[in-house]
């Protein structure tokens, strides 16, 4: 199993509410919390920003990845506007988490409640090199549904 040292600071502290944490043994992500003063109840196509309460220092070559919880996507339509989103290893201030409703009833968001995960992932950065013709493949430049499925 691969493993990198994630620096955090709490940058809203005596909130009590738990830092990012694997909920089980394989799990490949890090669940998130809100870190607010009072509940919060998005209406049907609205969306907030969620304060995690936490800023992180990642290791060069790494980024977070704050992606969906399956479960509030399936019992209340709550997704992320920016998924995933990118945390990059020079980013220094508060993980916040757009969150937006897009069930029927009005979803409220609790202190402490579970809203996000976060993934660390290595990252390759490219160098481009501009030419005046691609190479040829057999896809070409078939774009959506391109193979008739």
């Amino acid at each position: 199993m691969n493993r990198c040292l994630v620096k955090f600071r709490r940058v809203r502290p005596g909130h009590g509410i738990p830092l990012p944490c694997y909920m089980t043994q394989h799990a490949a992500g890090m669940d998130l919390c809100a870190v607010l003063d009072e509940e919060i109840t998005l209406l049907p196509g609205e969306r907030r920003l969620i304060p995690t309460g936490i800023a992180i220092s990642l290791p060069d070559g790494f980024e977070a990845q704050i992606r969906p919880r399956s479960g509030l996507a399936l019992k209340h339509g709550i997704a992320l506007v920016n998924s995933p989103g990118t945390i990059d290893p020079d980013y220094r201030g508060e993980i916040g988490v757009i969150i937006i409703n897009h069930g029927t009833e009005p979803f409220v968001v609790r202190p402490g409640e579970r809203i996000a995960q976060m993934v660390f992932a290595p990252f390759v950065r490219a160098e481009l090199s501009e030419v005046a013709e691609l190479d040829d493949t057999a896809r070409g430049a078939g774009g959506f549904g391109h193979t008739g499925t």
